[in-house]
């Protein structure tokens, strides 16, 4: 599988590039900034992109979006609870972004259960509200996507738009906890975990 972690913009965001190496189709999770680096690195590595999946709607995760949309026409993929944060500056928090980029609506929207497909990649969507009412995971064979839910030794934060910390502790315990101790854990910040070790030192599990 190809697999690329590129940090973009101001905060640092993970925008992940999977691939499958036998279709060259490749999705992008997570771009935040810098949608021209990201398609560089996709069109360098002979790869052609065909979906955008946001985990959520902060603007730190979406702000590559339309950049992409334009050059590719790729699908806007989000869980339907953060719908709106696509489409309000204030909910996504772009309108504290100096010469921030405009932004698109979602083509699809997600929820629990969820599987996407594209060529041999397999991504199930795992809703985990907290940071976001629609925050989700994304669960693939031997690793999970965890937006800004789960950071190494940390969680996301719970006092913007859409907040709450009950409910995110209820999803690190009963939708990430329950998941194999192998998984390799990757965050939407910082570096990537190991989800038995997250389960063991996490102070918030």
């Amino acid at each position: 599988m190809y697999f690329r972690m590129l940090p973009v913009g101001m905060l640092q965001t993970n925008a992940y590039l999977l691939g499958c190496e036998r279709t060259k189709k490749c999705l992008v999770i997570d771009p935040g900034d810098e949608g021209e680096r990201i398609l560089h690195t996709v069109n360098t590595d002979g790869y052609k992109l065909e979906k955008i999946i946001n985990t959520h709607g902060h603007y730190d995760h979406i702000g590559g979006n339309s950049i992409i949309k334009e050059k590719t026409d790729a699908q806007v993929c989000i869980h339907e609870a953060d719908k709106e944060f696509l489409e309000d500056e204030k909910l996504c928090l772009s309108s504290w972004i100096p010469n921030a980029q405009k932004l698109v609506g979602a083509d699809v929207l997600l929820k629990e259960g969820d599987v996407i497909t594209l060529g041999d990649i397999a991504l199930e969507v795992i809703h985990t509200p907290g940071h976001t009412p629609g925050c989700i995971s994304l669960k693939g064979h031997g690793f999970l996507f965890t937006g800004d839910t789960l950071f190494a030794g940390s969680i996301g934060r719970t006092d913007l738009p859409g907040g709450d910390y009950k409910m995110i502790i209820r999803s690190l315990k009963e939708k990430l906890a329950p998941l194999d101790d192998s998984l390799s854990v990757y965050p939407g910040h910082g570096p990537q975990s190991n989800l038995g070790y997250e389960k063991k030192n996490n102070p918030y599990f």
